[in-house]
């Protein structure tokens, strides 16, 4: 354990944001597992609503510098392409 005091509230720091970002990646995880399930299941409507949903969490999670902007693209982008593959 740290006994500078900047140095206990890094470690603080540290272990919040690791705890905001965990949040947000599961959250993007569900949302594109929504979009998969509905795919699966042959739902355009399903899988069109599920992707809107998705696509807005994966650009806030890049937002917030939680996955990189390109990664997040990359999501997006598979995402779409498996709905609009859905004819």
């Amino acid at each position: 354990m740290a006994n500078i005091k900047s140095a206990k509230k890094r470690i603080l720091v540290a272990k919040t944001r690791n705890e905001r970002n965990k949040a947000i990646k599961s959250s993007v995880k569900t949302a594109i597992k929504k979009v998969d399930a509905a795919v699966a299941a042959n739902d355009k409507a399903a899988a069109e609503a599920a992707l809107l949903s998705a696509t807005s969490a994966i650009d806030k999670a890049a937002k917030k510098g939680v996955y990189h902007k390109n990664n997040a693209a990359r999501k997006v982008s598979r995402l779409s392409k498996a709905v609009s593959a859905m004819a």
